[in-house]
């Protein structure tokens, strides 16, 4: 209850005591006027959002986290009754994207928009909505609202920088052996024919095939032989870091945007290099895995192309490192499965020397192990990762060393 029918209803109080004890017929005709004030005062603002609909519009429903997200709120007036004021609310979940916007003096049959603008802090998904409509009368004694729920979601993928050049280990071949394994994928490796299925693109059609048989058949591949590459993502709660974060952005200076910086939490800063390095081995034409273990086991397989890009990014923008398992415990109950030759990347904010275990237990299985440590004391951690960088150059393993604050750019390069 607002203050003002708090204050009205006083006075009608007042009035209907004050007829009571005096007897005084004034007394009764202000009450008279005090409940017909009311009356019209609540047919007014049950009007106001009568006949009106709040849509929003989006530039994209996929962006990068540190991009500015665009999207357009309109409100119609689809009666003829003129409105003095209206607020249109966004209620969104998407971090700092709620705004509003006030609009007075709104015409019969008009419409009219806005644009909103919102610095992506945070990946994940995001629904769009709800949107809610705010009026009222003209004294403010009944506010209403009207609701509109979320029609889409906005999906926020990682963060993530271009990488020049990346450690190999030592000995890696780009080919291997024939891997006998069908995939989706176009290769040089022909396995046979089958029956077009719907949505089989036409130039895998094998006309000769097709023709002998009356009936479209299409050609079938085998896995590139070229090693595989598989991004080792760590889940383990107990391992990550934080520090206390907080940013000021004015839509009004756009320009700002490049010069926004990683939120310092070791996840954040993994899932950027697991996409930058995902994006960087897939224009290199391999074949990329993602094992991201959080409560539960979440492997990607190893494909190429741009579409294996969209799977890996729709990964990350979900993943949380929520899980109780240690890499090295994944690492252990994967590696069996992993080819013999293929790179295993490690991303780990982890200080504890079992990370060189688990890249000495992929050694001896016949893959590449390479690690990225995320240094766990400029996070705000309690432990030092020097150890455990000193134990990784020694065993001869690529390592790549980042801490909170480096260009991730710069570090994954080599820089």
């Amino acid at each position: 209850m607002s203050s003002g029918l708090r204050i009205v209803l006083l006075l009608l109080a007042l009035s209907l005591f004050s007829g009571a004890v005096t007897g005084a017929g004034i007394y009764y005709r202000l009450s008279y006027l005090w409940i017909l004030f009311l009356a019209a005062n609540w047919g007014w603002a049950r009007l106001t959002l009568w006949g009106l609909k709040a849509e929003r519009q989006a530039r994209t429903l996929r962006a990068e986290m540190g991009q500015v997200f665009e999207e357009r709120f309109t409100l119609h007036n689809r009666r003829s009754l003129r409105r003095l004021w209206v607020e249109v609310r966004d209620e969104s979940p998407l971090p700092g994207g709620r705004s509003s916007q006030v609009f007075t003096n709104l015409g019969g049959m008009e419409s009219r928009s806005y644009i909103s603008r919102t610095l992506l802090l945070r990946r994940g998904v995001f629904p769009l909505g709800p949107t809610v409509l705010a009026s009222g009368d003209l004294f403010g004694l009944f506010p209403v609202e009207k609701s509109f729920p979320a029609q889409s979601s906005l999906m926020v993928y990682p963060r993530m920088v271009p990488v020049r050049a990346f450690p190999e280990p030592a000995g890696m071949l780009p080919g291997g052996e024939a891997v006998r394994r069908r995939t989706v994928q176009m290769t040089p490796n022909a396995a046979g024919v089958r029956e077009y299925a719907p949505g089989d693109p036409l130039n895998r059609i094998h006309w000769p095939t097709t023709a002998r048989r009356e009936r479209l058949m299409v050609k079938e591949f085998d896995l590139d032989p070229r090693a595989d590459v598989w991004l080792f993502l760590d889940g383990e709660a107990a391992v990550q870091a934080r520090r206390p974060w907080k940013v000021d952005f004015d839509v009004r200076s756009l320009w700002m945007v490049g010069e926004f910086s990683m939120p310092p939490e070791t996840e954040e800063y993994a899932a950027c290099i697991a996409a930058s390095l995902a994006r960087y081995y897939l224009q290199k034409r391999r074949a990329v895995g993602l094992v991201a273990h959080t409560r539960a086991p979440d492997i990607l397989p190893p494909e190429q192309g741009s579409r294996q890009l969209h799977k890996i990014l729709e990964r990350l923008a979900l993943w949380e490192a929520s899980g109780q398992l240690s890499l090295f415990g994944v690492v252990e109950a994967q590696a069996r499965h992993l080819g013999r030759g293929s790179t295993a990347v490690l991303i780990t904010p982890s200080p504890r020397l079992d990370i060189a275990l688990a890249a000495e237990t992929l050694r001896i299985r016949g893959l590449r192990p390479v690690v990225v440590l995320l240094e766990h004391a400029s996070f705000g951690g309690e432990q030092d990762s020097r150890a455990l960088g000193q134990r990784l150059a020694a065993m001869q393993i690529p390592l790549r060393v980042i801490a909170e604050g480096d260009s991730v750019e710069a570090a994954l390069s080599g820089g």
